[in-house]
C-alpha cells in the first residue's frame, strides 16, 4: 500500500464475494473521508455481529471485518500494524485513535458460499472472535 502510485487505493477480497460494482461509490465518498469502508448491511457470522455492537460501536462502523475498503495514499503512513491477523480491524482502531475520518458505505452483500476461505461456522467464529478481542486489547 506504501508503494501505490495513485491518490486512492481499494482493497478487495480477491475472492469476489465483494461486488467490484461498489467501487465507484468508495471512490466518490472518500472525498469527504480518509478511509471509507463498503459495509454489509447483513452480518452472516454471530462473531461478527458481535464485533458490531462492541469494537464496532465504538467507532461507527457496522462491519468491522470489511476487508473492501477505500484510502487515501496519504494516511497510509499513520499505520503500524502490530496485532497479527485482525482481518482488518486494526486499521480501523489505528485510523480512529489518530483522528481520521471513517465513513461507510451501506450495501447488500451477494449470498455467502457454502465453504468459507477462514474455515466452517465455528473455525470461523473463533478467529474472528480472537481478532476482534486483539483489537480490543492490544489497540485501546
Amino acid at each position: 500500500m506504501q508503494l501505490a502510485k495513485y491518490p486512492i487505493i481499494i482493497m478487495i477480497d480477491a475472492d469476489l464475494e465483494n461486488n467490484p460494482e461498489q467501487i465507484p461509490k468508495l471512490t466518490q465518498k472518500i472525498a469527504e473521508f480518509d478511509i471509507v469502508v463498503a459495509s454489509r448491511t447483513r452480518l452472516p457470522r454471530i462473531s461478527e455481529k458481535i464485533a458490531s455492537k462492541t469494537l464496532g460501536k465504538m467507532i461507527g462502523v457496522n462491519d468491522m471485518f470489511s476487508n473492501f475498503r477505500a484510502y487515501r495514499k496519504e494516511t497510509i503512513s499513520e499505520f503500524s500494524l502490530r496485532g497479527g491477523e485482525t482481518f482488518g480491524a486494526e486499521f480501523l482502531v489505528i485510523a480512529e485513535k489518530k483522528g481520521l475520518r471513517i465513513g461507510k458505505n451501506k450495501y447488500a452483500p451477494p449470498p455467502r458460499r457454502k465453504n468459507p476461505r477462514i474455515g466452517g461456522k465455528i473455525k470461523a467464529n473463533l478467529r474472528i472472535t480472537w481478532a476482534l478481542i486483539k483489537s480490543l486489547t492490544s489497540c485501546f
